[in-house]
């Protein structure tokens, strides 16, 4: 099959786990938005920046390891037992620490009275670290519709959840207390505390996603090497920090917008409305995972071929328009998209384009991260994202204070785009890929224009504003028909 429309169906495929399944489970941050106070979503958001900050410690690039040997070695199973292995361990250990010491956690979190949620994400991290090399054993057999399928059960399973303890449980007890289901529901729900049953939905999804896996681990000829093991972890501990340095930049800001705000400012409601926007941003973010979760495999795959350097630039520019497009569409339909959330987080909606173009830059600093990755020069991909963290950092300490929620939306613009260039540039040196900058700059710069342009034509009717913005997406789309014409014809191409 046509390397681009191969990868173009896969990333379809996971595209039904991630992006639908993810915008289907984003669809509870209408409910939370409306159910919960900004500072009780504040809580929401801060512990699951903590989560996306230590999940990818407990992965630390192993399933990138895993792909990158499973090319290089004859026994694969000996590879998955190896690094299923090692996740294990290393997930048990955690989540053993996390257990005996949940209440000083807690403590340290501002939650005194709520050690619950401290063990409750460490078990939800310890399942969800396992799970990831089993996950990555399907997409490395290209079992795209069973990664799918599983990934729609665990959104499913935790929407199901939510929507019984958010909204069926107080609706009971409320409206008929009295009655048998209200007398049973009554013996154990606390409709005082909706923020812990967002997160039980979310361990009981995780822990049956787990069960659903096991059958994926080939326990029959399951094979550990301690000399192989060796060799993973040499190569995966660069990527470690790059994960960790990427979390950071994603979720950091979260961390720091309460403990940086001046005094005086109800900080987790800050924390709520900032959390509530960057869902609507991360529109953009759920394209670049489903990407990745296809990408990485594939350019493995397409590394031996004497066309492979050429693939990888009309890769990126596929992406580019893909991102502008997602980028133009998002901001053209703010009017819509902006109630999504509930009318008191709405007042952060500007930093909305800021972060959209911050994780269109992420998404192709993904892309560009292919040479380092390729010539096992994974130490720099290690320094561009700590670069990257370092900005992020000292960025949100510099602007919080001053600027709040905006001072971190611009952190994460300006770390991203710089990982972007200097990944671009020191890749020239090591593995030189012919992408075209001319479409790249053309594509990002026309989307970015007609927002803008957009921006000063002031039009009161909203219907009259919605048609004059979809000419201009029209108008885009027509852009990429004649400048694209051979790589749509070749995509489409068996």
């Amino acid at each position: 099959m046509n390397p681009l429309r191969r990868l173009a169906g896969q990333t379809a495929i996971y595209g039904l786990s991630s992006i639908i399944g993810k915008m289907i489970n984003y669809l509870l941050v209408p409910l939370y938005t409306r159910v919960l106070i900004p500072s009780e979503y504040g809580v929401v958001t801060e512990m699951y920046a903590y989560v996306a900050i230590l999940w990818v410690m407990l992965t630390y690039g192993m399933e990138t390891t895993f792909f990158r040997f499973s090319e290089s070695e004859q026994n694969k199973n000996r590879v998955f037992g190896t690094a299923l292995f090692s996740v294990i361990l290393t997930s048990f250990v955690f989540a053993g620490l996390v257990l005996f010491n949940s209440q000083s956690l807690a403590n340290w979190l501002d939650y005194p009275q709520n050690k619950n949620y401290v063990i409750w994400f460490g078990l939800i991290l310890a399942f969800d670290a396992i799970t990831a090399i089993p996950f990555a054993r399907l997409r490395q057999q290209n079992k795209a519709l069973r990664f799918a399928v599983l990934k729609l059960i665990n959104i499913g399973i935790n929407i199901g959840l939510n929507l019984f303890f958010i909204l069926l449980c107080p609706y009971i007890l409320n409206h008929h207390p009295s009655g048998i289901l209200g007398s049973f529901i009554g013996g154990f729900f606390n409709q005082h505390d909706l923020v812990g049953y967002i997160f039980i939905s979310n361990l009981v999804a995780s822990a049956i996603t787990l069960l659903l896996l096991f059958p994926e681990i080939p326990f029959k000829s399951f094979e550990v090497n301690t000399r192989l093991l060796k060799k993973m972890l040499a190569y995966t501990w660069p990527l470690l920090i790059v994960s960790i340095a990427g979390s950071i930049n994603l979720s950091l800001d979260k961390v720091l917008l309460p403990r940086l705000l001046p005094k005086g400012i109800d900080a987790m409601a800050q924390v709520g409305i900032y959390g509530a926007c960057y869902k609507i941003s991360i529109i953009m973010t759920l394209f670049v995972q489903t990407f990745r979760y296809a990408a990485d495999p594939f350019f493995f795959s397409e590394s031996g071929k004497s066309e492979s350097k050429k693939v990888y630039a009309d890769v990126l520019t596929l992406f580019t328009i893909a991102v502008s497009l997602i980028f133009l569409l998002t901001m053209m339909y703010m009017d819509v998209v902006i109630k999504f959330i509930g009318k008191d987080y709405r007042e952060g909606a500007g930093v909305i384009p800021i972060l959209l173009l911050g994780n269109l830059f992420l998404g192709i600093f993904y892309n560009l991260s292919i040479w380092y990755k390729l010539t096992n020069r994974t130490i720099y991909g290690a320094l561009l994202s700590s670069i990257g963290a370092a900005i992020t950092i000292g960025l949100n300490f510099i602007l919080i204070p001053f600027y709040g929620y905006w001072g971190s939306a611009w952190a994460a613009f300006f770390a991203y785009f710089t990982m972007m260039v200097l990944s671009y540039l020191i890749g020239r040196k090591h593995f030189r890929v012919p992408y075209d900058l001319r479409k790249f700059f053309t594509y990002i710069g026309v989307a970015v224009g007609l927002y803008l342009l957009s921006k000063q034509i002031h039009i009161e009717l909203q219907e009259v504003r919605l048609l004059v913005n979809t000419s201009f997406v029209i108008l885009y789309l027509l852009l990429i028909f004649v400048l694209e014409k051979r790589m749509l014809k070749s995509l489409f191409s068996k």
